[in-house]
């Protein structure tokens, strides 16, 4: 017995003394792996809309367009500034697909430029057939399916309210939208709302300075549920660089929103254009603005001015939202040339062309047939 007990501990003594084994290099380049292995997605901050949702690629990909994200802050022109307002009550106005749908707010004037009332225009005036912001929803939805009927199951189970009796209730105002859009390039939701909400902090400010560097850190609802109005194109023309860049503006950007103030203030943009201009001229005059792409200008043009036939052959998200709708696989799509390539442009146009004059409608029926979060637009 014991000297069984004594060969086992001798055994024991021996697999101590051996050396460990010496890690095969396949074992180590997974342990690397799976340490670069990015962060869980539904981990992200909360105030961060993701775009398309994210799969695994290559550094050298270019991602998905982030059109929550930079969208998401012109949609709250349908705000005060933070300060969350009644719904706007539904008002049945004359439509037109090719023109500016959405009331605007003059800038410098404070007035609204919209068609007025279908029930304050005189019978005799009126078209015989009429469109109105009542059935404009309607219409389109109806042409869609009529092109498509593979639109149908869309249409049902998604309602678009920004085309939406209220949703075209909401007055807009042109020059807060398009800063909002300079501000939010680059920079993360929560980022751009912070920002935002100091820049206007700047014209509210007797001391015309924006938030300590202590304040600064605060919650946000501290800073922009403060009752005040964006600011007015002239106001911010004839504020300093240095001062606008205290509110976190970096340098270009705080060039690019001086040099759009001074077109508004100078009447080189205006309300009435915006609203009566037709798209392709409104297109030509935007990206005439540093800091205003093409991109930029046609999700301004389809979230902000409501205009009903914008498509964007360069947002990735619609991109591989038609790649599904026609039936491709798009998980098993390879990039080309450093960018993912779900569809070329020129069959995205051949596609979008059949539903016009309401392509935007059907681009933001793309967005939603891989479930892109666009939920900041509504």
């Amino acid at each position: 017995m014991a000297s069984r007990r004594s060969a086992r501990l001798s055994a024991a003594s021996e697999v101590a003394k051996a050396p460990e084994p010496v890690p095969t290099p396949a074992k180590a380049s997974a342990t690397r792996k799976r340490k670069a292995a990015p962060p869980d997605t539904e981990s992200a901050a909360p105030d961060e809309a993701p775009s398309t949702p994210q799969r695994r690629r290559k550094d050298n990909v270019i991602p998905e367009t982030p059109t929550a994200a930079a969208i998401g802050l012109i949609s709250e022109t349908l705000q005060t500034n933070g300060l969350v307002k009644p719904k706007s009550s539904a008002v049945n106005r004359l439509a037109d697909p090719n023109r500016t749908n959405a009331p605007l707010f003059s800038p410098e004037t404070s007035r609204i430029v919209a068609p007025k009332p279908i029930d304050a225009v005189s019978p005799s005036k009126l078209p015989r057939v009429k469109t109105t912001t009542a059935n404009l929803l309607e219409e389109a939805c109806t042409h869609l399916v009529k092109v498509d009927p593979r639109m149908k199951p869309l249409i049902d189970n998604h309602h678009c309210r920004i085309f939406s009796p209220e949703g075209l209730a909401e007055e807009i105002d042109p020059f807060e939208a398009l800063v909002s859009s300079i501000i939010s390039q680059q920079v993360s939701g929560a980022a751009a709302k912070s920002i935002k909400a100091r820049f206007v902090a700047l014209f509210n400010d007797p001391t015309g300075t924006a938030a300590t560097a202590d304040q600064q850190h605060e919650p946000e609802e501290l800073i922009s549920n403060t009752p005040r109005r964006f600011p007015q194109p002239s106001q911010v023309s004839s504020m300093p660089l240095e001062t606008l860049r205290t509110a976190g503006l970096s340098q270009r950007k705080a060039e690019y929103v001086l040099g759009l103030a001074e077109k508004f203030a100078s009447g080189e943009l205006s309300a009435h254009l915006l609203a009566d201009a037709p798209y392709e001229e409104i297109l030509e005059k935007l990206t005439a603005v540093r800091g205003l792409g093409k991109w930029s200008v046609e999700m301004f043009a389809c979230f902000a001015l409501k205009r009903m036939d914008v498509f964007s052959l360069g947002d990735l998200g619609v991109q591989r939202g038609m790649a599904a709708f026609v039936g491709r696989d798009v998980a098993k799509l390879k990039a080309k040339g450093g960018k993912w390539k779900y569809m070329s442009e020129k069959e995205m146009e051949e596609i979008s062309e059949r539903f016009r004059p309401y392509r935007s409608l059907f681009m933001w029926y793309m967005w939603r047939v891989e479930e892109t979060d666009i939920s900041t637009l509504e």
